[in-house]
């Protein structure tokens, strides 16, 4: 993928917008992955539930209280009653929007996706609903359950994975390795430089997440991560920039 080599990342870095711009605009909607593409990332992260009725909807919390007032958990709702509510930060307030909506737009685009799986037993169809949009070159499928990622691979070997964690012991680099991981993805204060140098010794990938704050997002960048997801993507365009001007 051409695309991956983009001097404003550096290194063929990805810049995972974290449900989008999170920072600045309501999670996981529309909204905000238009809002991290426009601020220079060159990846979304984004989160998958399944709706009362089957749909697929971009979610990150089980329950729906904290980002819509609602209470109550987004499985017991049908998509057209997920519909009537808002995800609401900063004044700003979008819908909540399905993976094929966010597909529709997002797919034909040159920016990479990382899908986490949210919920048991959905992997199938997010899998063919990516398909669908022929997106597989640039996704990674993620999960804290290595046994979702486990069924990603065994149904979709074309598909890359990444398992989320703070384990970064030389067993679960040699695990994901003989299981034929892509990526491993710890938190941003477990990444050192020997660590990245051992998952690259094994030709795993590293992505951070869990970057709390700049210092934080400065350090694991330094450190030599592949690619991390931030809420604030276009600090880190910023950073990398700066760092680039250096060379």
């Amino acid at each position: 993928m051409e695309f991956i080599s983009n001097v404003k990342q550096g290194r063929n870095f990805i810049n995972y917008a974290h449900r989008g711009a999170s920072e600045y605009a309501p999670e996981n909607t529309m909204l905000s992955f238009m809002l991290g593409e426009t601020m220079g990332a060159n990846g979304i992260e984004t989160d998958v539930h399944q709706t009362k009725d089957g749909a697929l909807v971009l979610f990150h919390d089980d329950n729906l209280k904290r980002v819509t007032g609602v209470n109550g958990f987004v499985y017991d709702y049908t998509l057209a009653e997920l519909k009537n509510m808002l995800v609401t930060v900063n004044g700003l307030s979008d819908k909540i929007c399905t993976l094929d909506e966010f597909l529709s737009v997002f797919a034909s685009k040159k920016i990479h996706l990382a899908i986490e799986l949210k919920q048991a037993n959905i992997e199938k169809q997010v899998i063919d609903t990516l398909k669908k949009y022929g997106v597989q070159n640039k996704t990674v499928i993620t999960s804290f359950e290595y046994d979702f990622l486990l069924n990603v691979i065994n149904y979709a070997p074309d598909f890359k994975t990444g398992y989320l964690t703070t384990d970064t012991s030389d067993e679960i680099l040699n695990r994901l390795k003989k299981d034929g991981f892509y990526e491993i993805c710890p938190h941003a204060d477990c990444v050192d430089e020997s660590f990245i140098k051992k998952a690259h010794g094994l030709g795993l990938n590293v992505r951070a997440w869990g970057v709390k704050n700049v210092d934080v997002m400065k350090r694991a960048y330094d450190v030599g991560v592949d690619g991390m997801t931030v809420n604030f993507p276009d600090k880190l365009v910023d950073y990398i920039a700066s760092k680039i001007s250096t060379y």
